[in-house]
């Protein structure tokens, strides 16, 4: 029912009054591809980092969370992926300002932010790497025409678009511990468009998280079962302007390190896209989320239940409209509107673990509602005296948002209220902007400079829920304030006849009213906004193509990030789970449709809290890919993930640790591409 209502509302929300070109040149044939408008031309002075379709296509885990880790700056908030991690914690940041669950980085599916409405985490397992056709990875704030929260970066994925979509492809593979994935999808044409109905279902046993010294009875490995629906169709209206809809189900199951600590997610997304590419050049989207999340907490001391987060129902609505007008050459004008509304609700029960019977205790309720609403207008001026260039580029937001129906209200086992906290209505204006310069020096060198702000609203989780991973609670504050972020950055592009690419870039950023887990007891911490994180460090991507058959890219991000806290244990240390060192580098070979590759990562050490108590050791895997054909549809497939068997600390809690992604290997098939 819920996926249904979904489409509904999606489908009754499509814009009816467009601006479009009313006639179509004679003569000029349709063509529906699926993408996007063109990007401005001054996006590239903000140094974005492109992920191709063929990298999307050849990962050795298949997982969209460990292909964006050839970004160097990338991170979650812990180091597991979406197999063998809580999804709450799969929050994505850039530019070392702070391991946080919920994302500081906004992450659009073709314009639509598809962070959860209630926690604010990425569904990375419905996020399926070989349905995009690209992904773009923007460091650094400043939300442009993107929407709000981007105070890290945006990361935009753009999904595969009519020629790069076989009619019908599948994949087949099965892996150590019993692992096992499937994917399929069929994409006929429809007249002048197309339809894609894709679907993966993934299942395995998993691996023990939990070291081998610290195991019990009750510790079982990090199983999980998910599988994820899309629908995708695009279709022109006429020459010049085409619409645009998806349909997205999910469902995410995992046990992690105790027998019975299960969580669930699932979610029904459905949005509509009108795109213009006339003389006045339109984007006007509307989507619906339609999300819930439950988690069981098993005591470590007692191996009981001692939370039920039985239910977490949340829902996203929002749209976007972006206009682009005629002004020639020399200018390239964007300005619009976008509005996002947020709503959910926790249900949890807690019990007492310590007593045989496990008897319920507590019955805690949260809820609240979000509303942002940004106007937008960018500019990008190139001036025909220097012959192109010179790309000067700038815009404005400004935010209304508003925090209301915030409660919490707590019972006995009886029933009776021992809680009943509601929380101030709370709104206000947030202007912010960017601004950059593009100068190409030569044919081959581009330098770029940027300046840009933003600010991310607390999420629902931060301000109602608290949470306990044993055996530190941390508690929510209904009292936290917008982050607000100012950076600046400088760099240059240097390429030699698409063999040789090298870029670079320095970077300064400042997040005030960062939100924080701050200790203020011990095994107890808070959300907390504390004064500043300030981040300042250099990136470095490079490309080196051998041969038409073997390419060399690379990155390494290096950063000194502290926390600003006057007066607070925590004031001079780096900020929790964020490293100081992070490389990748990956050797490509292709010779047809035979592919074969290798990529290196290393993470520095981190810590697990902000007191820096708890050490993550650095950390260096090694990945493999090979695809090698049998015939012109058919493929074999293998697939290394961690082939060094290097031991990753993705947790560390008082010396209670858990483990990444040990070796696993993949055997299986291709069709189709």
């Amino acid at each position: 029912m819920r996926g249904t209502a979904c489409l509904a509302i999606a489908a009754a929300a499509t814009p009816v009054t467009v601006w479009a070109e009313p006639d179509a040149a004679p003569g000029l044939a349709i063509v529906v591809t699926g993408a996007g408008l063109p990007l401005p031309p001054g996006a590239p002075a903000y140094g974005s980092v492109l992920i191709d379709r063929p990298r999307l296509e050849n990962g050795a885990s298949s997982r969209i969370e460990n292909l964006l880790s050839d970004v160097a700056g990338f991170q979650q908030f812990r180091r597991a992926d979406s197999r063998a991690s809580n999804p709450s914690n799969q929050g994505a940041t850039l530019r070392a300002l702070g391991g946080n669950a919920s994302s500081r980085t906004l992450v659009l599916l073709d314009g639509v932010p598809v962070a959860d409405p209630f926690f604010g985490y990425i569904p990375f397992s419905a996020l399926v790497p070989d349905r995009l056709s690209l992904v773009r990875v923007t460091r650094g704030g400043g939300s442009g025409a993107f929407g709000s929260g981007a105070v890290a970066g945006t990361i935009e994925l753009a999904s595969a678009t009519r020629d790069q979509l076989a009619a019908v492809e599948a994949n087949a593979l099965y892996g150590s511990r019993d692992s096992r994935e499937i994917s399929a999808s069929v994409s006929p044409n429809m007249g002048a468009g197309f339809a894609s109905l894709s679907g993966r279902w993934d299942k395995g046993d998993g691996f023990h998280t939990t070291p081998r010294d610290q195991r019990v009875a009750a510790t079982v490995p990090a199983m999980y079962d998910s599988w994820s629906a899309n629908l995708r169709i695009a279709a022109p209206i006429d020459a010049r302007s085409e619409v645009q809809f998806r349909a997205t189900l999910f469902d995410d199951r995992r046990t992690l390190r105790f027998a019975g600590a299960d969580s669930a997610s699932q979610g029904q997304d459905a949005s509509i896209r009108y795109l213009s590419r006339g003389r006045w050049q339109v984007d006007a989207l509307a989507y619906v989320q339609a999300r819930n999340f439950s988690n069981i907490v098993i005591s470590s001391a007692s191996f009981r239940k001692s939370l039920d987060q039985r239910d977490t129902p949340s829902t996203g609505i929002g749209g976007k409209i972006e206009l682009r007008p005629p002004l020639g050459t020399a200018h390239a004008l964007r300005f619009g509107m976008d509005t996002r509304w947020s709503s959910g609700t926790m249900a949890e029960d807690a019990y007492n673990a310590n007593i045989a019977a496990n008897p319920l205790t507590a019955r805690r309720r949260a809820s609240g509602h979000q509303l942002t609403t940004g106007f937008f207008a960018e500019d990008d001026w190139t001036p025909a005296a220097l012959g192109g260039r010179l790309v000067l580029t700038g815009g404005m937001r400004a935010d209304r948002w508003a925090i209301r129906n915030g409660t919490f209200r707590a019972a006995n086992a009886a029933g009776m209220l021992t809680a009943n906290n509601v929380f101030p209505d709370r709104s206000n204006w947030v202007v912010s902007g960017r601004a950059g310069a593009l100068f190409h020096v030569s044919d081959a060198l581009a330098l770029r400079a940027a300046a840009y702000s933003g600010f991310r609203l607390p999420t629902l989780n931060e301000l109602y829920r608290p949470f306990v991973v044993f055996p530190v609670t941390t508690q929510a504050n209904a009292a936290l304030k917008p982050e607000k972020l100012k950076g600046v950055e400088g760099g240059f592009d240097w390429t030699v006849d698409d063999k040789i690419m090298m870029s670079a870039t320095l970077f300064a950023n400042r997040l005030d009213d960062a939100i924080a887990n701050v200790t203020v007891a011990p095994n107890l911490r808070q959300r907390q906004n504390v004064n500043a994180i300030e981040a300042h460090g250099a990136e470095l991507t490079g490309r080196a193509r051998f041969s038409p058959q073997l390419t060399l890219t690379a990155a390494y991000a290096y950063s000194r990030s502290r926390v600003s806290a006057p007066g607070a244990l925590l004031d001079g240390k780096r900020p929790a789970q964020v490293p100081r060192h992070a490389a990748s580098a990956t050797v490509d070979w292709t010779r047809g449709a035979a592919t074969l590759s290798a990529t290196l990562r290393y993470v520095g050490r981190q810590y697990e809290d902000d007191l820096q108590v708890d050490a993550l050791p650095d950390a260096l895997t090694v990945d493999g890919f090979l695809r090698l054909p049998v015939s012109s549809r058919f493929s074999l497939i293998a697939r290394a993930e961690n082939l060094s068997n290097s031991r990753v600390v993705t947790r560390n809690a008082g010396g209670s640790i858990d483990l990444g992604t040990p070796r696993t290997l993949w055997i299986g098939v291709r069709f189709g591409h």
